[in-house]
C-alpha cells in the first residue's frame, strides 16, 4: 500500500505545472517574451519549429498576397464569429483547468478502480467524453500527465505507450461529437450555419463506432489487480470562480448555438476575466487564432484566382471525405477544414473527413503532439510509441472509412 500512497500528495497537491508549461509554450506571450530578441535572425528557426503550422499558414498567406494584392476585401475573408467563439472557449477552459476541477473528477473515478485495465479504461473514457465539452487539447493536457503518474506509481510503466495512444485517439474521436469539441468542428458548424440535427446526423455513427472500438482495444490490457489508495477528501473547489466559469461556459454554448450574439459573449468574457482572472486570457492559444487568420486570407485569395479556384472545386467536390483525410495527414485537420471549406458546399462530408483525418500521422491532429511531448519526458522508446501510435490510428481510420463506404 505504501508504494501508492504518493497518489494522495500528487493528485491533490501537484499544481498544474505540466498543463501550464504546455499551455504557456503555445500562447502569444510565450512567443514574444522579448520582442527584440525574438526578431533576431538566429531565433527564427527555433520559433518556426515550435509553431510550424502557424509558420506555414503565414507563408501561404504571404505568397497568395503576391497574386492578389491586399485591398478592402481582405477584411471580409475573416470569420470573426469563429475567432470570437474560439477565443472565448479557450479562455473559459483555461480558467476551469486552473481550478483543478477535472483533476478532482479523475481522482474520484480512480477510487473505484482495481485493475490495470480499469485504470487505463477510466482515463481513456475521461478523455473521450470530456473532450466533447472541454476540447481534445484540454482533455489531453489535463489527463495524460495524471495517467502517466498513476501508471508509474502502480508499477505499470510498460503500459504507458499503449495507454497514452488510446487516450489520444479517444480525445480526438470523442471531440468530434459536439460543435465545441475541436476547432475544426466549431469552424465548420459556424461557417456552414449547420443545425444541431444535421451535425449529429453526420458525425454520430462514427463517434459511436469509435467508442465501441476503444472499448474493444482496451480489452487487450490484462485485468491484473492493482492497489490504489482510497480517494482523499481533497480541497473544496472555490465557489465563486466555479460559478463564474460555469456561467461563461453556458453563455458560450448559447453563442455557439446562435442564441446569444458572439460579440456579446466576447465582451462579457473579456471584461469578467480582465477583472477576476487575467491569467486565463494569457493562456489562450493565440498562435491558433493567428493560424486561422492567415488561412482565411489564403483561402480568400485562392477564391479570387479563377484557374486555381475552378481546379479545387472540381477536385474537392464529390470527394470531400477522402480529400480531407489525405490532406489532414500533411497539413493537419484544422488547416484542412479551413482550406477545403472554400471549395465545397457539402458540409457533412467535409466534417466527417476532417475529423477522421485526425487519425493517421502524428501531425494529422495537432492535439496528438500534446501526448507525444508528455511521453518524451518519460523513459520510453519514441520509435516504439510512434509505431504503436501509427498502427492503432491506421486501424481506427480504416474501420471508420469502411463505415463511411458502407453508408454512402
Amino acid at each position: 500500500m505504501n508504494r501508492f500512497s504518493a497518489i494522495k500528495n500528487f493528485l491533490y497537491h501537484l499544481k498544474p505545472n505540466l498543463q501550464a508549461k504546455l499551455a504557456h509554450s503555445r500562447n502569444f506571450s510565450a512567443l514574444t517574451p522579448n520582442l527584440h530578441n525574438n526578431l533576431h535572425p538566429k531565433n527564427w528557426l527555433p520559433l518556426i519549429r515550435q509553431e510550424i503550422v502557424l509558420s506555414i499558414s503565414l507563408l501561404l498567406a504571404a505568397v497568395s498576397a503576391v497574386f492578389v494584392l491586399p485591398d478592402s476585401q481582405y477584411i471580409t475573408y475573416i470569420d470573426w464569429r469563429t475567432l470570437a467563439l474560439l477565443f472565448s472557449l479557450m479562455a473559459v477552459m483555461a480558467g476551469f483547468n486552473s481550478l483543478g476541477l477535472f483533476q478532482q473528477l479523475a481522482v474520484r473515478l480512480l477510487g473505484r478502480v482495481h485493475t490495470v485495465r480499469g485504470l487505463v479504461r477510466t482515463f481513456m473514457l475521461l478523455c473521450f467524453f470530456s473532450s466533447m465539452l472541454i476540447t481534445n487539447d484540454v482533455a489531453l493536457i489535463t489527463f495524460v500527465p495524471f495517467s502517466i503518474l498513476t501508471l508509474k506509481l502502480a508499477g505499470e510503466q510498460g503500459r504507458l505507450i499503449y495507454a497514452i495512444t488510446l487516450e489520444t485517439i479517444a480525445s480526438n474521436l470523442g471531440s468530434m461529437l459536439t460543435p465545441i469539441g475541436n476547432p475544426q468542428n466549431l469552424y465548420l458548424f459556424s461557417t456552414y450555419n449547420m443545425s444541431t440535427a444535421d451535425f449529429l446526423a453526420a458525425i454520430d455513427p462514427y463517434a459511436t463506432l469509435s467508442l465501441v472500438l476503444l472499448l474493444i482495444a482496451v480489452q487487450f490490457i490484462p485485468a491484473d489487480e492493482i492497489c490504489l489508495i482510497d480517494r482523499p477528501a481533497g480541497p473544496r473547489l472555490p465557489l465563486l470562480p466555479l460559478l463564474l466559469y460555469g456561467g461563461l461556459f453556458v453563455l458560450a454554448l448559447l453563442s455557439v448555438f446562435r442564441v446569444v450574439h458572439y460579440m456579446l459573449l466576447l465582451a462579457v468574457v473579456l471584461v469578467l476575466l480582465r477583472l477576476f482572472d487575467y491569467q486565463a486570457i494569457k493562456k489562450v492559444d493565440y498562435s491558433l487564432l493567428l493560424t486561422f487568420i492567415f488561412l482565411f486570407i489564403f483561402i480568400g485569395n485562392l477564391g479570387r484566382i479563377s484557374s486555381i479556384s475552378d481546379f479545387l472545386y472540381r477536385t474537392v467536390s464529390g470527394n470531400e471525405v477522402i480529400t480531407a483525410v489525405l490532406a489532414s495527414q500533411i497539413f493537419s485537420n484544422v488547416p484542412t477544414a479551413i482550406l477545403l471549406s472554400g471549395f465545397t458546399d457539402n458540409a457533412a462530408d467535409l466534417l466527417v473527413g476532417v475529423n477522421l483525418g485526425g487519425l493517421g500521422t502524428l501531425i494529422a491532429s495537432m492535439a496528438s503532439l500534446i501526448s507525444f511531448k508528455f511521453l518524451q519526458k518519460e523513459d520510453v522508446s519514441t520509435v516504439k510509441y510512434l509505431l504503436v501510435f501509427t498502427v492503432c490510428n491506421i486501424i481506427f481510420l480504416a474501420l471508420n472509412l469502411g463505415l463511411c463506404w458502407l453508408t454512402n
